[in-house]
């Protein structure tokens, strides 16, 4: 047991024993009612007492099994720690947390481990009462002392993001078995009570906390719907429903979970994972190629109607996807050099040729939502927000005028090459020898856009092309997961394509991926190496904002400022979610927000 977690024992212990029975249910009733759920602005849409989520088929037959794939391989079965790749499924199969978030509203919780939950107004703590219910896998009962074990842990020894959001609590406490309270160091925080509520509770007797770190494959103890059945190192993993498990009636599980197996395949490479579906060996796939959508789809088991295409709205903001800059190295350390190379990038010459023109170019952080500053002036709520750091949104950002570059689809578009040329000469560059070179030393500009899938590898290729007439050059490197996520978390790359998936109530995540102590921490998202004052600024007014509105805008104003660092360039995004699968099994007719879940579906004639 690790120092925290032995300091936590000894002071639970004392408060426990220091209650008399009347002490304790005096303390909660002058802490305020208990609710049935939380949200982050306003009011949640299920009552209490509600039976099950709107987007799920209660009578869906259980049995059978579902087979799903991955790209890559995995080799730990610890999802929380930063060492190694965990296997698919585990955070949402194996382990629950204290409370459960619906995929149809853009932030609620509703019971799970906990049957209820006290929050003051002010929010300055949150107290969870465990329902007596609960039990881990192994029969166990869950306990204050394993919320509070999970915490110490994951604060000491989690994954960066654990570390910096249960770091923000200024004491937990076990006020009897099924009781436990955290208050929090910074009230002005106003999400961190609905993050501790997802929570992971992780079994204490069953975790060293010294060797916790470890890559390991140890099967876990989790209370979630599913145990570790079988496993085969980097190739698959097979989840089996407890039958035993304590919550399968409640509210926020019925209609879910209805496999009684679900197993994860392992491909190295998509087109063998793709040949694969065709050939039966899974079930479900999530398509993320418009090339692949457009054109693969004509193999005889989708003419005969085994296999379903479907197109289904998911109405969360739409992902980042972008050619990201690492700008810690001095190549991209300059604005004006990556603004530049976005205008080296057509667009519309790549969506027509390579893509059937089923793209749509994304323009903001939270595309598509109501998040979004694109095509909108800012309000005078945000310019109130921006007005402290007066060169952090470009006028043209700000007054909502700006667009990605339009080029005239030819892959040649001089007037785009023109506009490049003239940033990257205010930034100290210009053209000898058919390179570009920095006027001062006479380098060429070059860099490495790495790369972990062919598809990648394809349209990294393209953009080198378009770099390589304007005399920059970009060598694109294919590598294999494992070396990928390495070189990821040591921040050990030039450029790389990556995607930032975005839910509808964006918050501490961001701090991860974006705030400036997040920079220099090996292991964050922050990988474009992003360093601002107004950055930090407007993640804290997104999470102060006590009003709809006032969060609205401040997602705007820190949309704008991600957009005037040109930290990407901007690629494009699916204008739905694209499934196929056997039809063999079935979903529900209502698809969430969140789009649709693998969780609710069924094996059809179970």
């Amino acid at each position: 047991m690790t120092a925290a977690c032995r300091s936590i024992r000894p002071y639970a212990l004392l408060v426990a024993a220091a209650l008399s029975w009347l002490a304790v249910p005096l303390a909660h009733a002058a802490e305020g009612a208990a609710r049935h759920a939380i949200v982050k602005h306003g009011e949640p849409a299920l009552p209490a007492g509600f039976t099950h989520f709107p987007y799920v088929n209660v009578a869906a037959p259980k049995g059978g099994r579902l087979v799903q794939s991955v790209l890559g391989t995995y080799d730990n079965l610890n999802p929380f720690v930063l060492k190694g790749i965990s296997a698919q499924g585990l955070t949402n199969l194996v382990f629950q947390s204290l409370m459960a978030r619906s995929m149809d509203e853009p932030f609620s919780l509703y019971p799970s481990i906990a049957e209820s939950v006290e929050l003051p107004e002010d929010r300055s703590f949150i107290l969870f009462h465990l329902d007596v219910r609960a039990r881990f896998s192994d029969g166990r009962p869950i306990t204050a002392e394993d919320v509070l074990f999970s915490w110490s842990l994951l604060k000491e020894k989690g994954k960066p993001f654990h570390r910096a959001y249960y770091g923000k609590v200024a004491k937990a406490t076990a006020l009897d078995a099924r009781t436990v309270r955290f208050d929090l160091a910074d009230t002005s925080d106003r999400e961190i009570p609905l993050v501790l509520a997802m929570m992971p509770v992780l079994a204490e007797g069953t975790i060293d906390p010294e060797t916790f770190e470890t890559e390991t494959y140890k099967v876990p103890v989790g209370s979630g719907p599913y145990v570790v059945a079988e496993f085969e190192a980097g190739k698959s993993i097979t989840y089996r429903r407890n039958p035993n498990f304590w919550a399968a009636d409640l509210p926020v599980n019925r209609g879910l979970y209805n496999f009684d197996e679900i197993r994860f395949d392992y491909y190295r490479d998509v087109n063998t994972q793709f040949e694969a579906f065709k050939a039966g060996l899974y079930d479900l796939r999530v398509e993320q190629s418009a090339a692949r959508w457009a054109t693969a789809y004509d193999f005889p088991a989708v003419a005969e109607g085994r296999v379903i295409r479907e197109e289904l709205p998911v109405g969360t903001p739409k992902p980042m996807s972008g050619f990201a800059f690492n700008t810690r190295r001095t190549q991209f350390s300059d604005v004006r050099v990556r603004e530049a190379l976005g205008y080296l990038f057509d667009f519309e010459w790549v969506n027509r040729n390579l893509f059937f023109g089923l793209y749509k170019r994304t323009a903001s952080y939270f595309a598509g939502s109501d998040l979004s500053s694109f095509g909108r002036p800012a309000s005078p709520r945000e310019r109130a927000l921006l007005a402290p750091f007066g060169d952090a949104v470009r006028g043209d950002i700000l007054e909502g005028t700006w667009s990605p570059p339009a080029s005239d689809g030819s892959g040649r578009d001089r007037g785009l090459a023109r506009k490049a040329f003239e940033l990257m000469e205010a930034a100290g560059f210009e053209l000898a020898d058919g390179l570009l070179r920095r006027k001062a030393s006479g380098e060429p500009l070059s860099f490495e856009i790495m790369v972990a899938s062919r598809d990648q590898e394809r349209l990294a290729l393209n953009f080198a092309q378009s770099l390589a007439r304007a005399g920059i050059t970009a060598r694109v490197r294919l590598v294999d997961e494992a070396q990928y996520w390495r070189r990821l978390q040591s921040f050990d790359y030039d450029m790389i394509l990556y995607t930032w998936n975005v839910s509808a109530s964006p918050g501490n995540e961001q701090e991860n991926r974006w705030n400036m102590a997040s920079a220099d921490r090996q292991g964050s998202l922050n990988y474009t190496g992003a360093k601002s004052p107004a950055i930090d600024a407007m993640i804290a007014a997104m999470l102060s904002a006590r009003t709809r509105d006032d969060y609205v805008a401040a997602v705007r104003a820190f949309d704008r400022v991600l957009l005037s660092g040109f930290y990407v360039v901007p690629l494009f995004h699916a204008p739905s979610q694209w499934v196929a699968h056997w039809s063999t099994i079935s979903r529900p007719e209502t698809t969430p927000l969140f789009g649709t879940q693998p969780e609710s579906w069924w094996r059809a004639g179970s």
